[in-house]
């Protein structure tokens, strides 16, 4: 129950969204390789529970939703990584369709729904409507006053079909949001990840966390619950959902015995086509240490004047991925810091890493 200062403050009080402090107070950060090390025994099980689930005809349908920015889709990514895409998808609906739009709501998800066999994960799911479209003005009140009296009874004709559910929430506070922004923004691997819609998020926290706040009220049922997860650290957010979701689901080893290859068949004599009528892809040939996706912060302007032979070039720190240059295999990159050579060439800058 919040105090009669918080509530006098809604702008500060952070409500439930923020429970790091409250529930994961003492926990300190985990290194990338105690990381690695639980994710792959993870996902050894996961691939158990994924034959549980084939070899017994389980229907499994799993929700996330939480913040923008919050780790939805890297938890996604882990959990599917190792697993038969055939037994478990991803569904990430695009905004819906005019005609959608016309539709019972919840109807373009069941066409989602699993057969015997299978697990679905949701990538955002039928919440939109307490969520985004409620806080940007998508729906009506009328509509989303509709869906919070549905909603208990669609989840619990679900389940009672035999489908087992759980539902995610990934809790992360403001600070930690704007930050990962800022990472996409900066980054232009993530850029794509932010939409119009994201950044109408800022402007809009208090009215999400609101909104978050209600929906839980209707739709946080005894047969249906939230399970929330503080996703403040991507690294034991991931442990920690994954974790919790192989508790959900009871399951047994049914790994099968090791298999003995086949022989080859004997090759009785049929002659091969000439390589040379074939399009080859041509092998990839790196030129050179491949430079960050961040471009360096500061740099310093080049005289205008020509370098003459006696001039010591210019030298900056320059970050770069280091990739072993004669190697097939995918390798693990490291961050390094090389010196850098810079000329300039008929008015066109030239950088010449120093890899020493």
């Amino acid at each position: 129950m919040a105090s009669a200062k918080e509530k006098a403050a809604p702008g500060k009080n952070k409500g439930p969204q923020n429970i790091t402090n409250r529930y994961y107070k003492d926990r300190k950060p985990i290194s990338e390789k105690d990381y690695e090390a639980e994710l792959l025994k993870l996902q050894i099980e996961l691939v158990k529970m994924q034959g549980w689930i084939k070899e017994k005809g389980l229907k499994v349908v799993v929700l996330f939703e939480g913040r923008d920015a919050a780790g939805k889709g890297g938890v996604i990514k882990r959990i599917t990584d190792r697993l038969n895409p055939r037994i478990v998808r991803i569904v990430a609906l695009a905004v819906p369709t005019e005609r959608e739009k016309t539709q019972w709501y919840f109807q373009r998800y069941v066409e989602h729904l699993p057969a015997a066999g299978e697990m679905v994960l949701f990538d955002r799911s039928w919440y939109n409507r307490a969520g985004v479209e409620r806080v940007m003005g998508f729906s009506t009140e009328e509509q989303v006053q509709e869906f919070f009296r549905s909603v208990p009874e669609f989840e619990n004709m679900l389940i009672r079909s035999g489908i087992i559910l759980i539902k995610y929430w990934f809790s992360v506070d403001d600070e930690e949001q704007e930050r990962r922004f800022q990472q996409r923004i900066h980054d232009i691997r993530k850029r794509w990840k932010l939409s119009p819609m994201d950044m109408a998020s800022r402007t809009k926290w208090v009215e999400y966390s609101r909104a978050k706040d209600e929906m839980f009220r209707f739709t946080d049922t005894s047969n249906s619950p939230w399970y929330v997860v503080d996703a403040n650290n991507k690294l034991w957010a991931r442990l920690d959902c994954i974790s919790h979701l192989l508790s959900k689901i009871p399951y047994k080893d049914l790994t099968p015995q090791p298999i003995k290859l086949p022989k080859r068949q004997v090759d009785s004599g049929y002659k091969r086509p000439s390589l040379e009528i074939l399009k080859v892809v041509p092998s990839y040939k790196l030129k050179h240490h491949h430079v960050n996706a961040h471009p360096p912060k500061k740099t310093t302007a080049l005289p205008e004047k020509e370098h003459e032979a006696s001039e010591v070039p210019e030298v900056l720190e320059i970050p770069v991925k280091v990739f072993p240059e004669e190697t097939t295999d995918v390798v693990e990159t490291s961050e390094a810091t090389l010196p850098a050579e810079i000329k300039e060439v008929d008015g066109t800058l030239e950088i010449n890493i120093q890899s020493g």
